[in-house]
């Protein structure tokens, strides 16, 4: 914005953050400062050198790292599917006429589905530990098939207590 001088004719641009008035006069815009302050840019995007493409190794190792994510995702979602898809489906059951064999498969629909949904994070730890061995993270490989291991160790010692 441009303020005028004693005489009434435009003088310096001020800035923004130079707008404090100390003359007691009042900061005016005037009809065509926008163009002064903010000149037309051309439409190519500024760069910096070094930043324009990322090295192709670091982008197939981002790849990866998105595809291992997906498959995650993918193993987390479908067992939480599959498990609620079998609580709604033991539900819809209990509508039927009851008899020994509904009551049968309403309880293994419901011990199916509560395992299903237990055994989904396990699944995962072993998806992540697979994809990210084959990454070469080596340690993270190792304290998943510990934990894995642990896991089977508990449910063998509580299957036979």
């Amino acid at each position: 914005m441009s303020e005028p001088d004693s005489s009434g004719t435009e003088g310096h641009v001020v800035s923004a953050a130079v707008m404090a008035d100390t003359h007691g006069a009042h900061n005016v815009m005037t009809p065509g400062a926008e163009q002064a302050l903010a000149p037309e840019v051309d439409a190519e995007p500024i760069t910096q050198p070094g930043l324009d493409v990322a090295p192709v190794g670091r982008a197939r190792r981002r790849d990866l790292a998105v595809a291992g994510d997906r498959w995650i995702a993918r193993v987390l979602r479908g067992g939480a599917v599959v498990s609620g898809g079998m609580f709604v489906v033991s539900l819809g059951l209990e509508a039927l006429p009851q008899s020994e064999n509904v009551h049968v498969a309403i309880d293994l629909l419901r011990k199916g589905a509560a395992s299903l949904l237990l055994v989904t994070p396990v699944a995962r730890l072993a998806v992540a530990g697979t994809l990210l061995g084959l990454k070469g993270e080596w340690r993270y490989t190792i304290i998943a098939a510990g934990v894995l291991g642990l896991l089977a160790i508990a449910v063998g010692a509580g299957i036979q207590a």
